[in-house]
């Protein structure tokens, strides 16, 4: 023990506290290299004869970076080349206080063999811990231990077989920390410095994020930008009411557009509108801001402009033409708050997914990335090997955006292989949308239930088991990771037995270990068109926890009797033991019901199911559930080339429905019984009720048909989508709920000891959680564990008892949900492209479902795609255009578009540009004399309903 500090703390009551902190050392502690004779170490992990090619050094060296080439320098120490790099606990403790992605990321290195990374605990080694002196910063102290660390390690290393041989190099970026290591006779270099040196890989060169001179260097001297604030002005500005706190969410049509939410008090979020370069002030999409609000003399309203950004590069002049007429636009109707950024609290960016847009200057080495997000700004990066990253998709990071640029500085990361490739985009999607997709480490799959697995006379001891019950599943063709099974019969009493039975995935995965982390950090399962990313490894998604026909499967069931009026009398909650006796596709199931000749066991459950779901339903429905509608389209894809062949929109049975029901009534009776059990720590899902501004263009359009939409509460709402008719116009109605779906906030996963309201709109229930699908989704395991607990089934732990961690939890669950149906359209998008490519144009029927300024967007149900129509184009001269906010109504010429009005358009696929390859679309009918029309932009839309 060095020295034990003594110091008092004040409790909450009132008192006082003595603390005592011990800092120990030991002169134990192992160097880690095998060319040491001195340490007692079992294993080494730096090698002796450790040469990276270099001129700089041109012999064998360990490397030991600083904290800021560590956080700035990651893309480049990732890099296989580098190795044998000695981390100083310093560096390491600094690294995770600074940055948590980058932590993981240097935790990784650290455990890769491969890499040679070892960590040294400076802290506690007797002759390297340091203490702080008198006068002396936090970060000169660590400058100086990282200092002290290097100097032993080269007096360490220096042994009577290794007196001119193996050498210490220090790494830094820091002028000053140089300066000193070289008075103390240290190797030292500039990282960037050492890594142009570097003989055998120049491409790494691309990879160095760019130091402060270079960034200066490449900027113009004009200022562009008004000046960010310091953090503590930006901090008393937030607590006198000056500033706005709040995210940046940049907007995707309209790139001089954004919007600043910032969190009031409870659940209240005000929006703050930002317009124009300036005012953007180069915050990024997703940034956190520190906002000004205008004088209100300067609000305005979102832009109905849909700019068509032409992926031309533009110079360093802010005030060009798009934004006049943004600005024109604006001015017209009801006014938002808006405001002005005017400095950035936390920066989130991430690497970048995009394709190099090579300059015109010959011999430049300077060119602009343009990112796949069209919400992130373009990034000029320096590279010297632009030729060959033409034409891939490729990574680039960002190094900061200097008032004097247009653009922001980055750095190149990694080629992701050619652009257009199906690998290629499926790898863009996953990441852009942050979907954990590696493979399972070696660590999560020892977790594993070791096989041959069978059930035992353990695992029996709190079952029942309900082997001989007719229990079967029903699921979409193709599904392997089934997670529920159902039963009906009717007992002695007259009454009827209902059971869902859902795979017991907690029994195999156990709370804490590496394959639980790593469930809870995917949150769910991510399905592809064609490709699953699961959220536990396939023996289990697929094998162990699948409820397959025909074989032995633990399950935790939820067992009611209920009347033949399908009022539950009794409810009971137990884990057990089943053997499914039939996998049935939806198609199955109705076939088995339709057909009256099918007397057998599993028909009759299933028709008993089936009465007692449409009573159910009609219960649900009579309370104010929502029927709201969305397209869905499913693609037949080549079993040899797995593109798509054909796509149709999907068709819901009745069985699609049954199914339904018993899942929503299941996790309607265990939110009640986990709830009841534990009113601190139950993990529920509530829907909150939409804000009636959400519902205007619902309420506009339903008006230009002369219909009435009432609001006023969930019921009202589904009362008069079900009277909502228009005659000859029989899609009207399930336009109107395809609308209204677009109308709904999302649902979410929330601690109840965190919230006090639970109410689920959409179903119209008043408590709520995901029991059902816990091979696919986390949350389902959290609530089986708080079930298990309840009923005596199994232990508690403590953080499933700790609302803190569990509201923590719900936050990374509902980011994972939101990116997965982010990366689930993204694939329906890109399968679309691929199966239009070779089809050349088709003549397609669609509706109007949003009027903009400059264009309409329109709907072709038989495709699920939606797409933009302009009616103004750079080369061309715009028609007369007339927009009305009230209606609305776009008049062109002499024709006017309303929503719902029946178009006709051609569909094809402009391939023009790798990167955002467009569906486009092309009016045909109505006939506009003298307009040719086309547009850009068409997304499918296989958007699943928010509200479940």
């Amino acid at each position: 023990m060095l020295k034990s500090k003594t110091f008092v703390r004040k409790t909450r009551a009132g008192g006082v506290l003595k603390v005592v902190r011990e800092h120990y050392l030991r002169d134990d502690i192992w160097c880690g290299s095998e060319a040491c004779s001195e340490c007692k170490q079992e294993s080494t992990v730096l090698q002796e004869d450790a040469i990276i090619e270099s001129s700089l050094c041109p012999y064998p060296h360990y490397l030991v970076p600083d904290t800021n080439v560590v956080l700035h320098q990651i893309d480049v120490l990732e890099d296989p080349v580098i190795r044998n790099v000695i981390i100083l606990q310093t560096v390491l403790q600094e690294v995770r206080h600074r940055s948590a992605p980058v932590y993981k990321r240097l935790k990784d290195m650290i455990q890769a063999k491969e890499k040679y990374f070892y960590t040294f605990t400076n802290e506690h080694h007797r002759e390297t811990y340091i203490e702080r002196e008198q006068g002396e910063s936090a970060n000169d102290r660590n400058d100086r231990a990282i200092r002290v660390a290097v100097k032993w390690y080269s007096q360490h290393l220096k042994t009577e077989s290794n007196t001119d041989g193996l050498k210490v190099v220090l790494l830094t970026n820091d002028q000053g920390n140089k300066e000193k290591a070289e008075e103390n006779g240290l190797v030292v270099y500039k990282f960037d410095e050492y890594v142009k040196n570097l003989t055998a890989n120049p491409e790494l060169v691309d990879r160095l994020a760019l130091s402060n001179d270079e960034k200066a260097e490449i900027t113009s001297s004009k200022v562009l930008f008004p000046e960010h604030l310091p953090l503590s002005k930006i901090q008393s500005g937030i607590k006198s009411g000056t500033f706005l706190q709040g995210t940046f969410r940049a907007s995707r049509d309209n790139y001089l557009e954004a919007t600043v939410f910032v969190q009031g008090e409870g659940e209240d979020t005000t929006e703050v509108l930002i317009q124009g370069l300036q005012n953007l002030n180069r915050a990024v999409h997703q940034d956190v801001v520190a906002v000004q609000l205008l004088p209100r003399s300067e609000w305005v309203s979102p832009s109905a402009v849909v700019l068509q950004d032409d992926g031309a590069a533009k110079d360093d002049d802010v005030d060009d033409e798009e934004e006049k007429a943004l600005r024109i636009s604006a001015a017209e109707a009801a006014r938002k708050p808006t405001g002005k950024v005017v400095g950035v609290i936390k920066r989130n960016w991430r690497p970048f997914c995009g394709m190099l847009n090579l300059s015109q200057i010959k011999e430049s080495t300077r060119h602009l990335f343009t990112p796949a997000d069209r919400r992130i700004p373009r990034i000029r990066i320096e590279t010297r090997q632009a030729s060959t990253l033409a034409g891939q998709r490729i990574m680039v990071a960002i190094d900061g955006w200097p008032k004097n640029s247009r653009y922001p500085n980055g750095h190149f990361v990694r080629s992701l292989g050619s652009a257009g490739e199906k690998g290629t985009e499926e790898e863009v999607l996953l990441l852009e949308h942050d979907v954990p997709h590696q493979a399972f480490s070696q660590n999560v799959l020892s977790f594993l239930p070791k096989m041959p697995w069978g059930i035992t006379p353990e695992d029996m001891v709190k079952r029942r088991d309900l082997r001989h019950l007719t229990v079967c599943s029903v699921d979409p063709p193709g599904c392997t990771d089934i997670d529920d099974a159902l039963h009906c019969r009717e007992l002695e009493n007259g009454n009827l037995e209902v059971g869902v039975h859902i795979a017991d995935v907690s029994h195999f995965i156990r709370p804490g270990n590496a394959l639980d982390k790593e469930a809870a950090n995917r949150g769910t399962t991510v399905y592809l068109c064609g490709k699953r990313i699961d959220m536990v490894p396939e023996l289990l998604s697929s094998n162990l926890c699948s409820l397959r026909s025909n074989v032995e499967r633990l399950a935790f069931s939820c067992i009611w009797e209920m009347n033949h009026k399908a009022e539950i009398l009794k409810t009971h909650f137990t884990k057990s033991v089943i053997n499914s006796k039939a996998s049935l596709t939806y198609a199955e199931a109705q076939m088995r019901i339709d057909d009256t000749s099918k007397k057998d066991d599993i028909t009759e459950s299933l028709r008993g199911l089936n009465k007692l779901a449409k009573i159910l339903k009609r219960k649900r429905i009579e309370k104010g559930a929502l029927t709201l509608s969305s397209l869905e389209v499913r693609f037949h894809i080549d079993s040899e080339t797995h593109d798509p062949i054909d796509l149709q929109t999907k068709e819901l049975m009745e069985t699609n429905s049954m199914v339904e029901e018993f899942m929503l009534l299941a996790n309607v009776s265990v939110a009640q019984k986990i709830y009841d059990e534990f009113p601190d720590c139950a993990l529920l899902r509530k829907h909150p009720a939409p804000p009636p501004s959400n519902y205007d263009i619902l309420l506009k359009a339903a008006k230009s048909k002369n219909v009435e939409i009432h609001i006023d509460s969930a019921k009202a709402l589904a009362d008069s989508l079900d009277v909502a008719k228009v005659d000859g116009f029989s899609y009207f109605n399930t336009l109107l709920r395809i609308l209204a779906t677009r109308c709904m906030m999302q649902a979410v996963y929330f601690c109840s000891g965190m919230d006090s309201d639970f109410h689920h709109y959409g179903l119209a229930s008043p408590i709520y959680t995901h029991f059902t699908s816990p091979i696919r989704r986390y949350a389902d395991i959290i609530v089986h564990r708080l079930l298990a607990v309840s009923i005596g089934a199994d232990i508690t732990y403590p953080d499933l008892m700790d609302k803190h961690k569990q509201s923590a939890l719900c936050n990374n669950l509902n980011y994972r949900h939101k990116m997965s149906q982010y990366a689930q359209r993204a694939s329906v998008a890109f399968h679309t492209q691929l199966f239009f490519k070779n089809r050349g144009i088709l003549n397609e029927e669609g509706f109007v479902l949003f009027v903009r300024k400059n264009a309409i967007i329109v709907l072709i149900p038989k495709f699920g795609l939606e797409g933009t129509v302009f009616f103004d184009s750079k080369d061309k001269a715009a028609p007369s255009l007339v927009f009305d906010e009230q209606g609305p109504t776009l008049k062109v010429e002499q024709t006017t578009f309303n929503i719902f009005d029946k178009v006709k358009v051609t569909i094809s696929l402009d391939d023009s540009n790798i990167q955002h390859q467009k569906i486009r679309m092309a009016l045909t009918e109505p006939v506009i004399p003298g307009v040719s029309v086309a547009a850009p932009d068409a997304e499918p839309q296989a958007k699943k309903t928010k509200l479940k």
